[in-house]
């Protein structure tokens, strides 16, 4: 069994192949587990899709966004697909968290690989999400950044009582950054 409390932040610990990122993806509901369940919110994200991911969001070093976009006109799709209200307020206040504004006319293609995790991660929080999914979020920044993006997501995940489900190798980063192993 995993349980993940709301507000918590559970890091999955281990290396290749151990099944981390196989276990977010019974999450994201992108595969059915050979046997047992998964729940999230109380629902199948399998059967009931729409409910679990209106409520969750997610960002990996593996998943790319659309490199023929400027990294402005991929955040504005995304906040437009989720609905969002006022999606140039919330693209805008992400951005600058996130010390995205001078890379937001460049195509991501040309980005380079910690910007692009940097826009992913803006992306990911669009929604305002309760359940963050984060897969090697760090792996591709440098040391200085890194410790950016951990404290933005804490500030983030304090002030919203979020919970975050984060994976890596880094031993370290976990045991500080997550409430949980």
């Amino acid at each position: 069994n995993l349980t993940l409390s709301p507000g918590e932040i559970l890091g999955l610990l281990g290396p290749n192949g151990a099944g981390k990122t196989t276990t977010l993806h019974a999450v994201l509901g992108l595969l059915e587990p050979t046997s047992g369940t998964v729940r999230v919110f109380g629902a199948s994200p399998l059967r009931q899709r729409l409910h679990v991911l209106a409520r969750l969001n997610f960002a990996s070093v593996d998943v790319d966004l659309p490199t023929n976009l400027t990294a402005q006109e991929c955040l504005m799709v995304f906040a437009r697909l989720y609905g969002l209200r006022d999606p140039g307020a919330r693209v805008e206040a992400l951005v600058k968290r996130l010390a995205l504004s001078v890379i937001r006319t460049h195509l991501i293609g040309t980005l380079s690989a910690g910007e692009r995790m940097r826009l992913k991660l803006c992306k990911a929080l669009l929604n305002d999400p309760d359940l963050l999914i984060l897969d090697e979020p760090t792996l591709s920044l440098d040391p200085y950044m890194a410790q950016q993006v951990r404290t933005l997501l804490r500030d983030i995940q304090r002030q919203r009582g979020m919970s975050i489900l984060y994976t890596s190798h880094n031993m370290q980063e976990v045991e500080t950054f997550c409430d949980r192993i």
